[in-house]
């Protein structure tokens, strides 16, 4: 049974034969797709600092966005590196995906490095995000993960699948 139905994602509650033969009701969060994408120049990194008004704070997170209806993965991660950074790359290389949170969603982010940048003559920023891009060095990531400054989990398992942090 639909629950709700949004713009980017939908839920329902529906029964679950679980493999131990047991039937329990669940509710499934069916969300977009996404893309996260690490932009490497030289030895520094293109993060965005961003506003996000679920945990009312700003959070420091590499560029990301939702897949449209039947888009493809690739062809997203160029769309919103241009929208969140202000920069294409000429080289945009697949680092696998990963589920978010299995235990109530079916998310999936698909993982990019994206490398060979140049400012974007495309570049529109969305009028609902409020993003500053910082240049970090790649030295500081892991340092950063360890103290908390970087938090976010998509683009610490991001970081692991290119640089090996």
């Amino acid at each position: 049974m639909e629950i709700f139905r949004g713009r980017r994602l939908w839920i329902e509650q529906r029964d679950v034969s679980l493999p131990n033969g047991l039937v329990r009701q669940k509710l499934i969060v069916h969300p977009s797709d996404a893309v996260v994408i690490l932009p490497i120049e030289d030895d520094h990194c293109k993060f965005i600092r961003q506003y996000r008004y679920a945990i009312d704070d700003y959070i420091l997170e590499a560029p990301a966005g939702a897949m449209e209806t039947g888009e493809d993965p690739l062809k997203a991660a160029g769309r919103e590196l241009i929208e969140e950074t202000g920069f294409a790359a000429r080289v945009i290389e697949p680092r696998g995906f990963i589920i978010t949170t299995p235990g109530y969603t079916d998310e999936k982010i698909f993982l990019y490095e994206a490398r060979e940048l140049s400012p974007s003559q495309e570049f529109v920023k969305d009028e609902d995000e409020v993003i500053e891009v910082v240049d970090i060095p790649v030295n500081n990531l892991n340092a950063m993960i360890r103290d908390g400054s970087i938090v976010d989990a998509k683009t610490i398992c991001l970081i692991y699948r290119c640089l090996g942090c």
